[in-house]
């Protein structure tokens, strides 16, 4: 079978990419990139991703780029924790709807939020307006504690490190139920450990662009 490689930057949007792989114990490649050295736009990675965005992920010569399909992808990949829904399973049909919603609609509307723009015409806007898609996940988190109920799914993983950043940022507001559902997911002993990771990789990074040896 071929090797499965990961290409990463410490406190992106690959973070949740890695901690999935911890989540299920994956034995694949990273190769981390220092976006702020601009290793992103460098030949070598816009071969692999010409939008140079992370994550983007190798299986052999097959690519995977977009975070959502990073996740289905690693989920199918490596199967033998159950942290996807099979076909089949009743849960199939609502894993699928959150891991496309919040691609199509969430982050999206997160953005627009963010830059203050406009949804635009509801005909035309994917979305339709941010508070519709705010209440939406949180309603959905209410039935708690985990995305799909009592089980803890890649769902989680995409989720839980999505809405601790728009929290962090005041995006989404840090209500109790999303408060306490970034927490329960942030807890978990694969989070805690990209975090403490990426700030070490984030630190060493800095240090080297800053011509310095890292502490």
């Amino acid at each position: 079978m071929s090797r499965v490689t990961l290409y990463h930057a410490p406190q992106t949007r690959s973070s949740g990419a890695l901690v999935l792989v911890e989540e299920l114990a994956a034995d694949v490649d990273v190769v981390v990139l220092d976006l702020k050295a601009g290793e992103n736009r460098a030949p070598d990675f816009l071969a692999v991703n010409p939008l140079g965005k992370v994550p983007a992920l190798l299986d052999g010569d097959a690519l995977v780029t977009e975070q959502v399909a990073v996740f289905l992808f690693l989920a199918d990949r490596f199967p033998e924790r159950g942290l996807a829904p099979a076909v089949g399973d009743p849960l199939r049909g609502p894993y699928l709807r959150w891991m496309s919603f919040y691609g199509s609609s969430f982050e999206p509307a997160c953005v627009d939020r963010f830059m203050k723009r406009e949804p635009g015409p509801a005909a035309m806007s994917p979305y339709g307006d941010y508070g519709t898609v705010v209440k939406a996940v949180t309603d959905q988190l209410a039935r708690g504690p985990w995305m799909l109920g009592e089980r803890f799914t890649v769902l989680d993983v995409l989720w839980g490190g999505a809405l601790g950043w728009m929290t962090m940022f005041g995006i989404v507001e840090a209500t109790p139920v999303v408060a306490a559902y970034v927490e329960r997911v942030a807890s978990r002993p694969a989070s805690r450990k990209v975090r403490e990771g990426d700030a070490a990789l984030a630190a060493a990074q800095a240090a080297k662009r800053g011509g310095a040896s890292p502490a």
